[in-house]
Formats: structure tokens, sequence, C-alpha cells
């Protein structure tokens, strides 16, 4: 009876199943889930909230790419040109000792570090567009050791961004030694220039052959110059419009290495402006490659002049050369010497 009693009290408990899952109130899946609410994708996202691009990434102040990329155009390309002037040196024309194990072609980076009195280290930043500061002495030393001539100083400065402490400094290749051989050239006439056609140095002999070659300023002595603009060293050449077109087109050819540098602007644009000839015969865009080649002369002082020219280059780059004007028979050769006597009575 006991355990019947149990039995049927236990039952109801057991039983009351329908009160405890009740699966309509539990399941209740709109309130539970409710898929709207949780996602609310426009709330959670909202795209055009987060992602605004335009605010977000400012790309006309963030970038300001037109500065920075200057200077750093600047930089490698004034490595690339203390490279390439460092390359074109032979260790012989600075006095140092070739050595049996050279690889390099020209002078090494120490070798230039040592001849500027600048740090190898340095000098080796510079070569690798390092942002460093550069101070005027400093080029000025790496302008001596390098030989640059006028027109590579100013670009190197130029590159630099910085003031060159003396603009016009002459050529530092032009040596006592070169001097002397110039010297020594005479009575044939020759001259030192570098490959804008600027005249860096030059013989007695030659300063009288063409014109009155120490009357003209410095800056003015120049053979584009000369050619376009002073009549006495046009009334010496024979047949000026055929030199003036050879000249011109060599003066173009060699200016396709050199278009960015003010110096060979400066030269275009002053020739340009003063002298309607130049301007046409520049307009024909002929380009010829330098070499020797025969002229003849009607100097003031001594009549006819026949010479074949030749350029003895520098360096192994295109830059300052030394021109001869040899005489082709012997009646060109005595007038020369006597161009010489002339110039030696008037120094006396």
């Amino acid at each position: 009876m006991a355990t019947a009693a149990r039995t049927r009290s236990a039952a109801p408990t057991a039983s009351a199943s329908p009160e405890i899952t009740k699966a309509p109130e539990v399941a209740e899946a709109p309130e539970v889930t409710r898929a709207p609410e949780v996602a609310e994708a426009p709330e959670v996202t909202k795209a055009s909230e987060v992602t605004e691009a335009p605010a977000a990434t400012e790309a006309p102040e963030a970038a300001e790419a037109p500065e920075t990329t200057a200077t750093e155009i600047r930089r490698h390309e004034l490595a690339d040109f203390l490279r390439s002037r460092r390359e074109r040196i032979t260790p012989e024309q600075v006095g140092l000792v070739r050595g049996r194990r050279r690889r390099t072609p020209g002078l090494r980076r120490e070798e230039v570090a040592q001849l500027s009195a600048v740090g190898v280290t340095w000098y080796t930043w510079l070569e690798q567009a390092r942002d460093i500061q550069v101070s005027p002495q400093v080029l000025d030393a790496l302008a001596h050791a390098l030989l640059l001539d006028r027109s590579e100083r100013s670009h190197l400065f130029s590159l630099a961004g910085a003031i060159d402490p003396a603009p016009g400094t002459e050529c530092p290749s032009i040596t006592p030694a070169l001097r002397a051989m110039l010297r020594q050239l005479e009575p044939i006439p020759a001259c030192v220039q570098n490959s804008r056609y600027d005249v860096l140095a030059h013989n007695r002999t030659y300063g009288r052959l063409l014109c009155e070659l120490d009357a003209v300023a410095p800056e003015d002595r120049n053979i584009m110059l000369l050619a376009y603009t002073n009549e006495q060293w046009r009334s010496t050449v024979m047949d000026i419009a055929e030199v003036t077109r050879f000249l011109t087109a060599k003066f173009r050819a060699a200016m396709a290495e050199h278009l960015a540098e003010p110096s060979w602007k400066a030269l275009l644009k002053r020739l340009e402006a003063a002298s309607p000839e130049f301007r046409e015969t520049w307009a024909r865009h002929e380009v010829v490659s330098s070499g020797g080649r025969s002229k003849i002369f009607r100097n003031v002082h001594v009549g006819l002049l026949r010479v074949e020219t030749s350029d003895l280059w520098l360096g192994p780059s295109a830059g300052p050369r030394l021109v001869t004007y040899v005489p082709r028979d012997e009646e060109t050769r005595e007038r020369l010497q006597r161009l010489q006597a002339l110039v030696l009575a008037d120094e006396d």
C-alpha cells in the first residue's frame, strides 16, 4: 500500500510536462531571435560613416608628393653627378699612384675624400643620396678635387641647393703644368675649352689668332658667342656661314647631356636674344659629332693661315679638351712664327 501511495504521489509530478516544457512560450522565436533588431545592418556597418574615404585619407594634404619628390630627385642627381665626375679622373691627373689592383674606373671614393679633406663615410653618403646637409665650403673642396670646370661647378652647387661662394672660379684642371704646355706649343695656337665651348685657357698666339681675345671679358670668351657676336672673330674666319652652322650643330649635340643645367640654358637664351642668325640655324636641329677639321683664317696681323684643328680630351668623358691649330703648310708655319714674334714684341 505504501508503495502504491508513493507511486500515486509521484505520478502527478512526473506527468506535469505541459507546465515545464510549454513549447509555445519557450520557442517564441519572434522575441528571442528578432533578426531585424540583431542584424540592424544599417547601424552596424553604416559604410558611409565608417569609410568616408575623402575625410579619412585627405590625399592632397597627406601625400604632399611634389616637394618631397623634388628633394629626393635632386639628391639622386647629385649622387650620380659626383660619381660620374669621380670616374672620369685618372689617379695620375691628381698626382696619385694607380697601383696594380685598381678595378674602379677613375678615382676611388676614399681618394676623393682624401683630396677634398672630408670623411670617407660622409662622402660615401653623398654618393648614396643620403639626406645630409652640405656646406658651400665642402662643395668648393669637392669641385677642386674633381677638377670641375665652371659649368660643372655651377651645376654642382645647383644640385646641392647652395650658393657658390666664388662663382666663376677658374677651372681647376688648368694646372701650372698645363699652362706650361700651352706656352711650349707656341707658335702653334692652342687653347683649353670645356664642352660648353668656354675658353678656359689659351696661349699667346691663340690670343691673337681670331681676335684680340685678351680684350674680351672672361665671361664672354665663349666660341659660340664669339662666332655670332664678335665682328673681329667673324671677319677672320673664312666662310663664316658654314663655320657657324657646323659649330651650332656641335653645340646642340653637346647640349643633349646638359639640358637642365642653368649655365647651358643661360647661354642658349643669350645666343637667341643676340643673334637672329643663331635662331635660324638653331631651328634646323642639326647635330654633328666633335672632331678635327681643316680651317682657313685671314688673320689681321699676318694674313692667310691654313690650319688643322685637333682635340685632345683631358679626361675619359666629354669635358675640358686641348684644342690645337697645326699649320698645314710651310707658309702658314712661318706666318704663325711672325704672329708669335709680334706678341713677344708687344710684351716687351
